[in-house]
């Protein structure tokens, strides 16, 4: 029987049969412009659409710290910017290229500073932090595609790191994890009231999904009981949310962190996106731990698309796709990280394509 997207997806997640595997895309800008060039694409054409996929995304909560506030230019050269920006962070960015900005200086380096310039901000609802038009329109455009529709967005990692910078946020939770739990449970209520909001005027979603990027090459961030102590408590109450309003939960982590993983299905997690192979995740291995509790979304190697060699890329789907769909585990496919420009239009199709028909 052939499934909607919407059921297809709904299976996956629940780890039963599906008619194919469900798909999702996620080519870097510079990739589209590259595929829209050489006329694989239409001038305005959907790249998701192009390829059939199966879930649809919106509603990012506007999580800055003050809504008022216009980026400041401190410093600019030919291919780089430092800007003060609205969470008081100096950050250089590069102008020519798509990276990771440098941190240069943040004005939230500890408690006392959180609640002075931070935390202020950060109480009550302000409507400007929803998107309701994006959001509505997101959604009627799922629902008339018959696609997955998940409300996407940050949780509390993701949203205090660009406030205090890794470095303050980590020896914070080691040195006054008090204040770090301040942060957590603040964003967590400030998520929640704004979803609550989003939710009642605009409708809900299928599922939610959130990024918390934990992790770093063969490391997480934090150790598990770190992460059980000062995290989870936030993550168990946003999870709640999305389960109480009938919504499975994806959670989005680049880097190295199977370690965190026990605790992230603790906290509700139905699926894990992403499984960054050359930080050290290993899809089999994960199936075979945790196979019978969760989903699992991504885990393709993108150097193997990157490489553009068909008999290299097959090798790895098979390595990592077959055990996952063979054992009868939920699963989505996905490479381990979005795809570059060096990625060839025909082998982003030829991936699409034959990694449907394996979980046939």
């Amino acid at each position: 029987m052939v499934m909607t997207s919407v059921e297809r997806m709904q299976a996956a997640l629940a780890r039963r049969p599906v008619d194919q595997l469900p798909i999702a895309v996620s080519p870097w800008g510079a990739t589209v412009a590259r595929w829209r060039q050489e006329g694989h694409l239409g001038p305005e054409e959907d790249v998701a659409e192009h390829f059939g996929q199966d879930l649809r995304s919106g509603g990012w909560l506007n999580s800055v710290v003050d809504l008022e506030f216009q980026a400041v230019t401190l410093e600019e050269t030919e291919e780089t910017i430092l800007q003060l920006d609205a969470n008081g962070a100096r950050l250089r960015r590069h102008k020519l290229h798509d990276s990771t900005p440098e941190h240069v200086g943040f004005t939230v380096t500890d408690r006392r500073s959180w609640e002075a310039f931070a935390k202020p901000h950060l109480v009550g609802i302000d409507r400007r932090r929803i998107p309701f038009e994006g959001y509505r329109e997101a959604r009627r455009f799922a629902a008339e595609k018959q696609r997955f529709f998940c409300w996407a967005g940050v949780a509390p990692f993701e949203q205090m790191h660009p406030v205090c910078g890794h470095e303050h946020m980590l020896a914070g939770m080691a040195l006054d994890p008090d204040w770090v739990r301040d942060m957590v449970q603040t964003y967590t209520d400030l998520t929640l009231a704004h979803l609550e909001l989003l939710f009642a005027e605009e409708g809900l979603p299928d599922g939610m999904f959130f990024y918390e990027d934990m992790g770093f090459k063969q490391r997480p961030f934090m150790s598990p009981a770190m992460y059980r102590e000062i995290i989870q408590p936030g993550h168990q109450r946003l999870f709640a949310f999305a389960h109480a309003h009938g919504c499975p939960v994806i959670v989005h982590s680049c880097g190295f962190v199977e370690p965190l993983v026990p605790g992230l299905i603790e906290a509700g997690m139905d699926c894990l996106q992403a499984m960054e192979v050359k930080a050290g995740m290993d899809l089999p291995q994960l199936f075979a731990r945790y196979g019978d509790r969760i989903a699992f979304y991504g885990g393709v190697d993108v150097r193997c698309l990157i490489s553009n060699d068909r008999q290299r890329l097959d090798a790895e789907m098979d390595a990592k796709i077959l055990p996952v769909v063979r054992g009868g585990g939920g699963y989505i496919l996905h490479s381990d990280h979005s795809e570059p420009p060096e990625v060839d239009y025909e082998t982003m199709r030829y991936f699409v394509e034959r990694g449907r028909q394996l979980g046939r």
